[in-house]
This record gives C-alpha cells, structure tokens and sequence, in this order.
C-alpha cells in the first residue's frame, strides 16, 4: 500500500489523535469550561435586577437565588448568595469585564439600604441585630416568615465583596471614594462581625444552629482584611481587633482527621460538610504558605478533610459506582441529606475542583510540596509512590511535576462529572439526581452559575489579589470568647436612609409550645415592633433550641424603653390553615432607657393546631 507525503500541520494532528488521547479530552474538556463559562456568567446576569431577564421585578442591585417560586421558593435575595456571587462579579470585572461595574455599583447601593430593613433578625439600630437577616424579598423589603436565622456569614461576606473592590479604587485613585460610599457599609458589617463572632447561628445550608466552619473563616478574613483596608484609608475598624480570636476559634473545628464543619451543636451526624471545602476557596490566598492557620486549600488538614469528604460520597449515590478513588465524584453537601431527596450539587462538585486548582496553584507558586502523615493518603490516592518528604519543583518529569500534573487531573474529573450532568443548553439547577444525574430542584441557580465561573478562572489561572495572610495577625495561645460592641451608622453616602432610633431595649421572648413538623411561632403585639396585632408583621420565633424536653420557641428583639405592650404567640400552620391565637393577651412594661434586657419565660396557652397532612 502506497502512502503521498502528508505536509507538516497535518502530520501533527494524527499524531495528537493517535498518541495523545489524554489531551484530546483535556481539550474538549477545555471547550465544555469555556462555553459554559460564558453561559454560567449570563445565568448570573439574567438573575440581578434591575434588568434580569428572568428576575421580573428585582430591584437594581439585588441578585435573585433562582427564577423557581415554587417547589422550592427560591425567588429571594440572600445575603451570603448575593455576595458570593457579587465577589465573582468583581473578580470578573478586576479580569477585564469592565462592563460589569455597573453591576457593582448598584450592589452597593442596594446593599447600603438594605443594611437599614428593619427584618425578624431585629433592627440596624441600635446593636446591629438585622444585619443577620439572611433573606429578604427580591425589591428589598423584608421577608416575614418563618426561617433559620440568625446567619452570620452574610455580613462577611458581604465586606470581603465591597473589600476586595474599594482596594480597587485605592489602586486606581479613588481612596475617596472607597472611605466615604462603601467603607460605611463594610464598617456597619465588621461590627457585626466582631461583635457577634462568638455567639451561635445558622450554618450556610440554614439548617444547624451552632458554629460553622464556614462562617468561621470567612469572618476572620473579613476581620483580618478588613483592618488591612482601615489602615489604608485611614479610619478606625470597630471589631478588627477580634481576628486573632477568630482565628484561634478556628482551629477548634479539626479532630485529628477531618473538619467538623458544625460545632456546638449535636445533630447525630459525622461532620463531613461541603461546607469544609467552600470555606477554603472563599479565603483562598494565591500567595499564602500552606501551614498558615487560615486553612489554605493546600493545608494537610484541608486535603485530609478533601479525601475524607470525598471518600463519604463515593458509596452515596448510585451515580457514583464504580468510580476508582483517583477520580471525582458527585458531591452533594453531607451524605446524611434529605433535602428534595438529598442528591449532589454542581455548585459543591465545581468546589471540589476548584479547591484542587487552588491546592496546585499554591504550590506551584512556593516551588515546594510538603506531605506529611496528616496529607499522605490524600496523595497515595493519586500518586502512589509519594511518601512523607518535601518535593521541590523541577523538570517536567520530576516527581513534583508529576504530582501536580496528578492533582490537577484529578480537578479535571470533577468537572467532568458536572459535565456529564449539564444539559445541552447549559444551565445550571440546584441540584443532579443521585441515581440518574437529571437536573433537579431549583432551576438556573445563581450560586451554580457562579461557582462554576470561579472554577473557571481558577483552571485559567486567574486568581484574585492576594489578601496578606502573611501579615495577619496570629492567634493568642488560649482562645478567649471574647467580643467588641460594634457601632452602626447608616451608609448615607451610598443611598441608605438615615434611620434613627429612640432608646430600646432588648427582649428576649421564650415561649414552650410543642408542635408538628411544618408548624411555626410568632409572637403578635400591640406595638409596630411586634406588629400591631397584624399576624403578617409578627416576629416569627426560632426553634433552634427546641428539644422533647423542652419544646422551645424564642426570638431576641429590641422594643422602644418605657412603654407597656400587650403581646400573645400565634402558631402557624401548614396547607393553608388558618393560625391558631392564644387564648390570652400578655403584658410587657419594657424597661426605661439603660434598663438591662428582658426574658419572658412563657408557655402556650389555648388551643393547638394540626397538620393539615397536605
């Protein structure tokens, strides 16, 4: 058989496709991320008022969780969600889409009013307390539901975002601008934070009240970077001083093996979370040391906790089997979910990829991997001859080399199971079935879309400023449960209203009222705090605390100092039913200004409601 003489650039296509199978796949691959990159950051688009196509009455400013209204009702704005993904726009934008700015400036706007929505978390004024509000309606207004609040994620969050951006504008000549408009709202925020870091909330899936992982991180960056930014614009920071508390606090969430990513609180599950490996991708630092306390995604904790995470989900789901142990799997949040069928999340699974990109990135820019008996079997998954030792970069073929190339293929097997369950059009639900990948939940989810832009850039090599972990400030030897009172101003300058406040006090209503799964408690009153006796301003109550012993109901609020209030608690119940009142009205004189706070210890009185079984 005769062969003609094949010319230079076709010669070397054959021998891609008969040689390199591997990076054929990294190719396709490589397109699948682009292409839907440039999909997951319109997704984000369409979900922000004012302009949103699928957000129809969002306000300018306000990122929308999803289009779903039903089944789930997702068509809120959150606070952590929306800073997420507005922390995404302003790396975009410091990448070169300067057409997002406007973006920005109307998050900050947004944001600067929403600070000052008197919500069931409680007021701006005078402690900060609405500040842990973690959802309102998408025009801004407040929701009145029934939820898992406090969350104290929100407010940091929310300062790393208008942080990383005001360092920006100092870059670029516009200190004023970062001082007077957006330094007020990441004050308002830090305050919380330092003044609230010790006390416990709701986990970033709503559903633990204790302490989390992630709220813990990501507080003492916001902390850490906050008193970095303060000090270049030259203005104080009320509760900066409490980072290396945080930080110390933080090391607490280890037990040897794994991150426990909740703590003071037991629910009966292991602590696995995919909030352990969120958290390390939000305080990601390109030019941090691995052995920093700040838990690096390169930390040997963080890659036993990686491995052990991932190992709980390689037996979860059925789309999982057969898997080998060097390869990604779907990733849901903790394999004891029930939520809408407890099923893997793309936005977790792009995590796990991210969170190796990361890893990578890091060492490569320290030249240097240490592995040591807390990351080997993370490594002996992926390279099976690695022992305790240091490996210095070198040639292509070095065992370093080889290391990385190990990890990042290794990156790359997550996004191919994200791959494999993205619809042709792209988008991006909540959630994949765990026994047939199928897209489910809330649809066009705009924390997927995100998540899968940061991994994307995170794989192009684009990593955000580096945040000086170097230069924080280490943690005391003895952790302390310290606090600082924060002090709140309304952001003004950037459109907030300029509320004020007579003298309050605070009040802390306890009430047992047992009750069905599906049922909530509002307390109702003669005062506009407790709403006028209208059950659609009531303050819902929280049943973190509820137990069979004690079935308990309570909320922590402010009311005006002096006055008497006539209050009753009123059940809520499921399918439709009218609520059920208590049988009797109770009486409250709220102390005069500087009187200390107030338990009302109470028991339901009256009739009880019943599930509709709906």
């Amino acid at each position: 058989m005769h062969f003609s003489r094949i010319s230079g650039p076709l010669l070397g296509l054959l021998s891609i496709t008969s040689a390199s199978p591997a990076h054929l796949q990294a190719r396709d691959l490589t397109s699948f991320i682009n292409t839907e990159r440039a999909i997951s950051l319109q997704g984000v688009k369409d979900n922000i008022g004012p302009d949103g196509a699928k957000v129809p009455g969002a306000g300018a400013g306000f990122v929308v969780a999803s289009p779903s209204r039903v089944d789930p009702p997702y068509f809120y704005t959150w606070t952590r969600d929306s800073a997420l993904t507005m922390k995404m726009i302003v790396d975009e934008f410091l990448f070169g889409k300067t057409e997002l700015q406007p973006y920005i400036e109307d998050y900050i706007h947004a944001q600067a009013v929403l600070q000052t929505v008197a919500n069931p978390s409680g007021t701006f004024l005078p402690a900060g307390l609405g500040l842990g509000e973690p959802k309102y309606q998408v025009d801004g207004t407040r929701f009145n539901g029934a939820w898992g609040r406090p969350q104290r994620d929100g407010p940091a969050l929310r300062a790393l975002t208008l942080i990383t951006y005001s360092n920006y504008l100092i870059k670029n000549g516009q200190s004023k601008k970062a001082r007077e408009i957006i330094w007020p709202i990441i004050s308002n925020d830090l305050s919380y934070v330092g003044q609230y870091w010790n006390s416990t909330g709701f986990d970033l899936w709503e559903e633990v009240q204790g302490s989390s992982f992630f709220t813990v991180q990501n507080q003492h960056r916001a902390l850490a970077e906050g008193a970095q930014l303060a000090k270049s614009l030259r203005v104080t920071c009320t509760g900066c001083d409490q980072a290396p508390e945080v930080l110390c606090f933080l090391q607490t969430f280890w037990n040897g093996e794994f991150i426990v990513s909740n703590i003071n609180v037991n629910n009966g599950r292991t602590g696995l979370d995919g909030n352990s490996i969120l958290g390390p991708i939000s305080v990601f630092d390109i030019d941090a040391y691995c052995d920093s306390p700040t838990f690096q995604p390169c930390n040997s904790k963080s890659l036993s906790n990686f491995k052990a995470l991932i190992d709980s989900f390689r037996t979860a789901y059925t789309i999982n089997a057969g898997i080998p142990a060097n390869k990604g799997v779907a990733v849901g949040r903790y394999t004891e979910d029930i939520y809408q069928g407890g099923n893997p999340w793309y936005l977790i699974t792009t995590a796990a990829a991210e969170f190796l990109y990361d890893a990578v990135a890091q060492w490569k820019a320290r030249h240097v991997l240490y592995v040591d008996s807390t990351s080997l079997a993370f490594f002996k998954d992926l390279y099976p001859s690695v022992t305790i030792r240091q490996y210095n970069s070198g040639n292509a073929n070095s065992p370093f080399a080889q290391i990385m190339n190990a990890v990042t293929a290794y990156a790359d097997s997550f996004v191919e199971i994200a791959q494999k369950y993205t619809p042709a059009d792209g988008s991006l639900a909540e959630q994949f079935d765990r026994n047939t990948g199928a897209p489910l939940s809330a649809e066009d989810l705009t924390w997927s879309y995100a998540a899968f832009v940061t991994m994307a850039e995170r794989r192009a090599g684009q990593y955000p400023p580096t945040w000086n972990t170097r230069r924080i400030t280490p943690a005391p030897a003895t952790c302390s449960g310290t606090s600082t009172p924060g002090s709140y101003v309304p952001a003004t300058a950037a459109g907030a209203p300029n509320v004020t406040t007579s003298c309050q006090i605070n009040i802390i209503f306890n009430v047992n009222a047992s009750t069905y799964f599906g049922e909530n408690i509002y307390v109702s009153g003669s005062s506009a705090d407790l709403g006028e006796w209208e059950f659609g301003n009531a303050i819902p109550l929280g049943a973190g605390g509820y137990t069979a012993e004690r079935p308990l109901w309570s909320v922590s609020t402010y009311l005006e100092a002096g006055k008497e209030v006539m209050y009753r608690y009123v059940r809520e119940q499921n399918c439709g039913q009218a609520p059920v009142v208590e049988s009797v009205n109770r009486t409250l004189v709220v102390p005069a200004c500087e009187g200390a706070a107030v338990t009302r210890e109470d028991a339901w009185t009256g009739p009880v409601g019943t599930s509709g079984n709906c």
